[in-house]
This record gives structure tokens, C-alpha cells and sequence, in this order.
């Protein structure tokens, strides 16, 4: 059964204690980190200038002028792909903060909700239904960030590879990528088989959660109820069922690693500390370091 199709009308509803402003702030405070250590634009410009010498005679009709490259350089890295944006909220928050946003999802139920989110607040966000394995972008991006679980919805080790792979490909030179994940130990121990319900003013949800030792997936069951109308005592149910795995932070270096991607820093996403046996979230931090070649893109 597909995942966040009917659930995405009530997603919100019941993801609105997240501290996403918190995840925000936070989030930036690591780019700016990272980009300060990162490569110059002066580097970027020198090796694309060597990649361009010899080319001056194919180009002489289109010749940009130095402070048009500049200016493009900084917009390029100034923007920032949300992937596995959901329903927009933080990457809304990113672009209040003067980011340039492109937002993409699998999920369509989800992305419309995002884009009425646009709507009312007329923010310049590029938003794209396409699937995180195989995405496309018509150029490179200063960053790349995925939380909120969403790397955990790639089960198979060449997924999560494949995915990293083209991420790399669409960062700027030196450019980040920051994503959450969470860990085996969750799953197994603090998650395990339970069930969880929540009741609303206009919703509800029974979430029976099962952990698949073997797999190291999580299997979790959905069960919502929403009042269909605003006097009446009738609520419409449905179901859904999403599965997710969890991973390592080892893994996590080892696909990087594969993708031709730099790791950087791993932190406790809960405590911004070290990371432990413990740990129910991480941060991982990647850097973009130079292409590489002879990869299924």
C-alpha cells in the first residue's frame, strides 16, 4: 500500500509539536559551519576555469561578464535542495531565511499540500514529484539536506548508494550535504512492537508499530479516523503501511564513501553531542569533493 497518500491530509495535524524551527536553526548553524571551511568561490572559479580553457572559441558569442559569474556562483550556492520535503514546513522556514528552496518528494498528496503552503505565503519555491532515487535538477546546488527521517525509507544498500550518488552529483563545487537517520537502536529497542494512539478534536490514529529483526526494518501500521464533517459524528477511516530501516552510522560512511562523497561530522541529532550505542537520531554532515566518474548517475 502506497505511504502519505490519505495520511498527508492529516500529516500536520499530527507532526505540529515538531520543533521544526529548532531543526532550522540548527541546520543553518551547520552550513554556515561548513561553508565557511568549505572551498572559496575563488577555487570554484579557478576549476572552472580549467575545465573551460580551449573552449573560448565556442563560447565567444555568449561571453559573461565577470560580475554576472560572480553573481551566479553566489546564487548557486546560496541554494538549497530539500529532499523529501514533505508538506514544505521546514523547507518554508529555510526560504524565509533567504534561501533559494526547490523541494522534492515522491508523494503527491504531500507536495500539494506543500504547494498550497506557497500559495498563501508567496514564496519563490521550486517544488518537483519526483522520486529520490532517480531525481534530476537543471544545474548544481549549494546544499543538499534530508531530515526528518526520510533516508530511511531506502531499504536496500544500492538505494540509499544510488540516492548519495546523485546528490553528490548536483553539488556545487565543495558544496553539503546534511540528513538525519534513524538508527537500528531505535527501531529494535525503543520503538520495537507497540502500539501508539492519539486522539484529536477532529482526528485520531492507532500506529502498530512491528520491528523485523532480520531485515533490521520497521514496519509500521497506520490506522486514522477523520470527522468528515464539521457538525456531523461521522469520520471516515483508512489505512496505510510504511516501512522503514534502520542503519548504522558506519553504513552511513561506508555509502558515502561509495557515492564519492566526503564524510565530515556525525552528530546526536537529540543532545548535538557525540554519537553513541544510544543514539536514536543522527546527523551525518557530507562534502561534495570533486566528481567522480564511471557511476550509474
Amino acid at each position: 500500500m502506497e505511504a502519505y497518500t490519505d495520511f498527508a491530509q492529516v500529516y500536520d495535524t499530527f507532526m505540529d509539536e515538531t520543533p521544526y524551527e529548532d531543526w532550522c536553526e540548527y541546520l543553518v548553524e551547520m552550513l554556515e559551519k561548513y561553508q565557511r571551511n568549505g572551498k572559496s568561490d575563488e577555487s570554484v572559479i579557478n576549476e572552472i576555469d580549467i575545465v573551460s580553457k580551449g573552449k573560448e572559441d565556442e563560447c565567444d558569442n555568449n561571453v559573461m561578464s565577470e560580475a554576472d559569474f560572480q553573481q551566479n556562483i553566489q546564487q548557486e550556492r546560496n541554494s538549497i535542495l530539500d529532499l523529501g520535503c514533505g508538506t514544505g514546513t521546514l523547507t518554508e522556514l529555510f526560504a524565509r531565511r533567504g534561501y533559494d528552496m526547490i523541494g522534492i518528494d515522491n508523494a503527491q498528496e504531500m507536495l500539494q499540500i506543500a504547494m498550497d503552503k506557497r500559495e498563501k505565503s508567496g514564496l519563490d519555491i521550486l517544488y518537483l514529484l519526483q522520486d529520490m532515487r532517480a531525481f534530476e535538477l537543471y544545474g548544481t546546488v549549494g546544499a543538499v539536506i534530508s531530515v526528518c527521517d526520510s533516508v530511511n525509507y531506502l531499504l536496500e544498500d544500492e538505494d540509499v548508494v544510488q540516492t548519495f550518488r546523485l546528490v553528490n552529483n548536483y553539488l556545487y563545487p565543495g558544496g553539503l550535504f546534511i540528513f538525519d537517520f534513524n538508527t537500528v537502536y531505535k527501531y529494535e529497542v525503543v520503538i520495537g512492537d507497540t502500539t501508539i494512539a492519539e486522539n484529536r478534536e477532529k482526528c485520531s490514529f492507532i500506529w502498530d508499530n512491528y520491528y523485523h529483526e532480520e531485515e533490521e526494518i520497521n514496519e509500521y501500521d497506520l490506522t486514522i479516523f477523520v470527522q468528515e464533517k464539521e457538525t456531523a459524528d461521522i469520520y471516515r477511516r483508512f489505512q496505510e503501511t510504511h516501512y522503514q530501516r534502520g542503519y548504522r552510522l558506519e553504513q552511513m560512511k561506508d555509502y558515502l564513501r561509495q557515492a564519492g562523497l566526503v564524510f565530515v561530522e556525525a552528530v546526536d541529532a537529540d543532545t548535538h553531542g557525540e554519537v553513541t550505542e544510544i543514539s536514536e537520531r543522527v546527523y551525518v554532515v557530507a562534502r561534495e569533493c570533486g566528481k567522480i566518474t564511471g557511476v550509474n548517475n
